[in-house]
């Protein structure tokens, strides 16, 4: 049954690679920016690989076990297109989704994730989601404690990002402001890596959507502190005279 799921899966990927130029690659590769020396990616559109594996699941009656399973044979591919539709494989079994699930997408993420959009897709259309459901407040709690703290870049991004998610669906802070800044300082006493710096003034810009004024006191208070790549991102919806007010050192 698995073997039959892959086949088709990959079968279907061929079907949909797209005809890019030479010029096209070049850009889509910088874009990705993958740091796997084997890394592939095909191009073909994020709504198509969502249907791939929606309809590959509907034709196969399989089960859970056997859609982690797939999963995981999918993400170790070093064809992001691949990687893209073995998460959305596995999404098919959101229902069932608990702690072990985040767990095992923490762990094959750990090995196989290489580029901002596979993490940032995954936090934002799949655990986000789950986690931000309110009676999982503990479990989101405890990810992205564990996830923040980790050594490795992808999973480091991916707490920020599934906070992001959290914030989008609550409208709100998540639990506090003292929450959102202290996991801020976290990231920022963690290095100085671009994609870290970027889902930090993404988190920002996205609670400003909600608390404009918290975030552009806490702008304004730590300017100085805060690189200068964070307040750009941070800034970038907000008026123009407080923008340049913020960015000015």
């Amino acid at each position: 049954m698995i073997n039959s799921i892959l086949i088709e899966i990959k079968k279907r990927i061929e079907e949909s690679i797209p005809s890019l130029s030479k010029e096209q690659k070049i850009r889509m590769y910088k874009i990705l920016n993958s740091r796997n020396p084997n890394f592939k990616a095909y191009g073909i559109k994020m709504n198509v690989k969502e249907l791939i594996a929606k309809d590959v699941y509907k034709e196969y009656s399989c089960s859970y076990l056997e859609g982690i399973q797939i999963f995981k044979e999918l993400i170790k591919s070093n064809i992001e297109d691949e990687q893209f539709i073995g998460i959305y494989f596995l999404n098919n079994f959101k229902k069932q989704f608990n702690e072990v699930v985040i767990n095992i997408i923490h762990d094959e993420y750990l090995k196989n994730c290489s580029t901002w959009s596979l993490c940032d897709s995954t936090c934002i259309k799949i655990i986000g989601p789950f986690l931000g459901k309110k009676e999982n407040e503990e479990l989101a709690l405890k990810i992205i404690k564990k996830w923040s703290s980790s050594k490795n870049l992808w999973i480091r991004r991916g707490s920020i990002v599934i906070l992001i998610k959290i914030v989008i669906l609550k409208k709100d802070f998540f639990i506090s402001k003292d929450y959102i800044f202290e996991l801020v300082e976290k990231m920022l006493d963690s290095g100085d890596e671009d994609y870290i710096l970027k889902g930090v003034g993404w988190l920002l810009k996205t609670c400003s959507n909600y608390k404009q004024t918290i975030i552009i006191e806490y702008l304004k208070e730590n300017k100085n502190y805060l690189p200068q790549l964070v307040l750009r991102y941070a800034t970038e919806k907000m008026p123009k005279n407080i923008r340049s007010e913020i960015l000015s050192k």
